[in-house]
């Protein structure tokens, strides 16, 4: 009787963590939870958008004041969108007037906060420029030729993280791989038909780009392999990946949203310097 009694108690307590367990997954199932748990996110980063919004905004006014100070000028040209990542910056004209930049010779730069010195975005020669990984933590400054004097356009502060962005990127590094669906625009400077969706895979020593059953590129992480945010400009450059998986293959993914091409980014290079491999764009200096 005992050894009965004991046995009941132990199966009565195995019932009753499958109940919680049962009443946890039903919890978590259940729509109307799961729509304001997404109502209350979608709130609060419209928030945190309009509070940089004015924050970016009361900074760009100082800086003005400040120009206006040292040199006696005002800037001809400032930098227009949220200065996060995830976002994309484009220049503008403060003349009032509309102006056309695109035969206009543009550059982009890196500036660390701290040690001042300009690393150059290779490639990055457009109007607009989407902000990537790499870009955050720093200022980033567009020089525009104009008659063949030198303006300057810059962020009005270091570039912030896409909130919440790197702790989806931590529970991603816990998994062996995460597969993520693209669209190829470009191979190799060609474009490409756009209806195929291939696979994406980001795993901890390789990369593997699939389509059907049939393998694009498979290779492990190496001092050869490059990788980045798009730079050429667009309105889907948020949403696009340049990577060189070996030297005689380049290719320009589209992923389904900006976030999702910034979590596969940071999950690579992750993955890479686990490595000890340095992954960066072309002709990027690797100082992190």
């Amino acid at each position: 009787m005992s050894q009965n009694t004991g046995k009941q108690k132990q199966d009565m307590e195995e019932l009753k963590k499958e109940v919680r367990e049962a009443r946890r997954i039903k919890m978590l199932h259940q729509p109307s939870k799961a729509m304001d748990l997404e109502n209350e996110i979608r709130i609060l980063r419209n928030t945190f958008a309009e509070k940089s919004k004015d924050c970016v905004s009361l900074l760009k006014e100082l800086e003005t004041h400040k120009r206006l100070k040292e040199n006696g000028t005002i800037p001809s040209f400032d930098l227009e969108g949220l200065q996060c990542l995830g976002s994309m910056l484009r220049i503008v004209g403060l003349s009032g007037t509309h102006m056309d930049l695109s035969n206009i010779s543009i550059q982009w730069f890196r500036i660390h906060p701290k040690e001042s010195n300009k690393e150059i975005i290779s490639g990055a020669t457009r109007p607009v420029y989407a902000l990537e990984p790499h870009d955050v933590g720093r200022y980033l400054q567009a020089e525009i030729d104009v008659g063949g004097e030198i303006a300057v356009a810059k962020t009005a502060g270091p570039v912030d993280p896409d909130a919440g962005l790197v702790d989806y990127v931590e529970t991603l590094v816990r998994k062996p791989e995460t597969e993520f669906n693209v669209v190829v625009l470009q191979s190799n400077g060609v474009d490409q038909p756009k209806e195929s969706v291939h696979v994406l895979n980001v795993g901890r020593l390789r990369m593997r780009l699939t389509k059907g059953k049939s393998v694009v590129a498979k290779e492990f992480y190496s001092s050869s392999m490059q990788l980045c945010g798009v730079r050429g400009g667009g309105e889907a450059a948020s949403q696009a990946m340049f990577w060189r998986p070996r030297n005689d293959l380049s290719l320009v993914l589209a992923f389904e949203s900006t976030r999702e091409r910034n979590a596969a980014i940071m999950l690579a290079r992750r993955f890479a310097v686990d490595c000890n491999i340095i992954l960066a764009g072309p002709g990027d200096k690797t100082p992190w």
